[in-house]
C-alpha cells in the first residue's frame, strides 16, 4: 500500500511537471506540503511528530518510487527527512520536536542541512564554520556549499565548531540576522530541487537552538547513514525507469527492417540492466531490513549507496546510447535522469570515498589522505 501511494503521487502529480520543472530550473516549494499531505515526510519518525511510524523498508520504496520520476524530486523529501527531521528527533530537544517535527511533516516548514563547505567536502572534520559562545548562546560565522533547499528553507540544521574544538549542531531559523542562502546558478542536474549556499555572518543561535544530544562527527554521519539508505532505494528507482524506457523504445524503433531489440547486443545489454537492478534491490530490501531490525553496520550502507549510485549511473547512460539521438532529447527523460545521477553518484559521499569506507574496514587503516 506504502509503494502503491507513492507510485500513484509520483506518476500522477510528480511526472507531468517535470519536464517543465527540469527544463526552466523550477523548484515547486508546493511538493513539500503535498508528500506531507501524504505521510511521506519523516515516514519513519512516532506519529506522536507526525510521522507515519513506518519501518525503513516502506521509506526505501518511497524513495525508490519519487526518483524514479526525478532525483531532485527525492533529494527535496531526504534532505527533509532524514537530514532535518531525522537530525531533532534523534538529537534534539522535547521542545525542538515538538517546536518544528509536525510542521517539516506535513510540510508546512522547510527544511535544509548544512555540512559541506567550499573548501572542505569530503573532510568535514576539517569544516572552518565556527560556533562562538556568547551570553545566552551562540554566534555563527562561516558558509555551506551544496546545499539542497536551503534558498527555500525556513529550518536550517548547520554544523560548526565550538570553542572547544567539537563538532555540534545547531538549528536556525530564516530571518535570522545574518544568515542568508543564495541560490546556486548553472547546474545541469537536479534542476528540479534548488540548491545553493548557506551564509551565516556573526549569526545569533541561543542556547535552546543547539542539538544537545550529540557532539562530534558521529552527528551529521549519523544523519548522513540515514539519507545514504534512502539514496541507494532512489538510485535504483531512476535506472529502473531507464531501464523500461530502453526496452520499449528498442522494440518500438525498426532499423534494418525489425526491431532494435531483435539484436543480440540490445538484449544483451537489457539483460545486464536487468540483472543489476535486480541484485541491488535485493541489496537495498535486506539493509532495510537490518536497519529495522537495528543490525546495520554503516558499511552495509555504503556498499548499497555506492554500489546502487554507480550501477544506475552506468546504466542510464547505457538507455541514453540506446536512444540514440533521441537520447539526448528531454522529452524521452533517459539524459534528464543521467545528469541527475552524475550528482547523486557524488553527493552523500562519492564513489571513492564509499569505496575508502569500505577499505579501512576491511583493514583498519584509513587511508583518506
Amino acid at each position: 500500500m506504502v509503494r502503491d501511494t507513492a507510485r500513484a503521487y509520483a506518476q500522477g502529480k510528480l511526472l507531468p511537471r517535470v519536464t517543465e520543472a527540469f527544463r526552466h530550473e523550477r523548484s515547486d516549494p508546493s511538493i513539500f506540503r503535498e508528500m506531507g499531505e501524504l505521510g511521506l515526510l519523516g515516514p519513519t519518525l512516532p506519529e506522536r511528530y507526525g510521522g507515519a511510524a513506518l519501518n525503513y523498508v516502506c521509506y526505501g520504496l518511497i524513495a525508490r518510487e519519487v526518483e524514479r520520476v526525478d532525483s531532485g524530486y527525492r533529494s527535496m523529501m531526504s534532505v527533509q527527512s532524514s537530514l532535518v527531521m531525522h537530525p531533532i528527533h534523534a538529537y534534539g530537544s522535547e521542545a525542538q520536536r515538538e517546536k518544528y517535527l509536525r510542521r517539516l511533516a506535513r510540510g508546512e516548514l522547510i527544511g535544509c542541512f548544512g555540512l559541506t563547505e567550499p573548501n572542505h567536502g569530503s573532510d568535514p572534520g576539517s569544516m572552518a564554520t565556527r560556533a562562538k559562545t556568547v551570553q545566552g548562546g551562540y554566534r555563527l560565522s562561516g558558509s555551506k556549499m551544496w546545499i539542497s533547499n536551503s534558498p527555500i528553507a525556513d529550518v536550517f540544521v548547520v554544523w560548526a565548531k565550538t570553542d572547544d574544538g567539537r563538532i555540534n549542531g545547531f538549528v536556525l531559523e530564516k530571518g535570522m540576522k545574518g544568515l542568508s542562502a543564495p541560490k546556486i546558478e548553472g547546474k545541469f542536474s537536479l534542476r528540479t530541487s534548488v540548491t545553493g549556499e548557506i551564509v551565516m555572518d556573526d549569526v545569533f543561535c541561543p542556547e535552546e537552538g543547539r542539538l544537545p544530544g550529540v557532539s562530534g562527527l558521529a552527528g551529521p554521519f549519523g544523519c548522513l547513514d540515514s539519507a545514504r539508505y534512502g539514496i541507494a532505494w532512489g538510485a535504483l528507482g531512476a535506472a529502473e525507469f531507464c531501464w523500461h524506457a530502453a526496452r520499449q523504445y528498442t522494440l518500438d524503433r525498426t532499423q534494418f527492417g525489425r526491431p532494435l531489440a531483435a539484436n543480440q547486443l540490445i538484449q544483451k545489454k537489457l539483460a545486464d540492466m536487468q540483472t543489476e537492478i535486480t541484485l541491488g534491490l535485493q541489496g537495498c530490501l535486506r539493509l532495510g531490513r537490518l536497519k529495522d531490525e537495528s543490525k546495520a553496520a554503516a558499511e552495509i550502507t555504503s556498499i548499497m549507496k555506492r554500489n546502487s549510485c554507480g550501477k544506475a549511473l552506468e546504466i542510464a547512460r547505457m538507455a541514453r546510447d540506446m536512444h540514440g539521438g533521441n537520447g539526448i532529447v528531454d522529452e524521452f527523460h533517459v539524459i534528464r535522469h543521467m545528469l541527475n545521477l552524475e550528482t547523486v553518484n557524488t553527493y552523500e559521499g562519492t564513489h571513492d570515498v564509499h569505496a575508502l569506507i569500505l577499505g579501512r574496514a576491511q583493514t583498519g587503516i584509513a587511508a583518506f589522505n
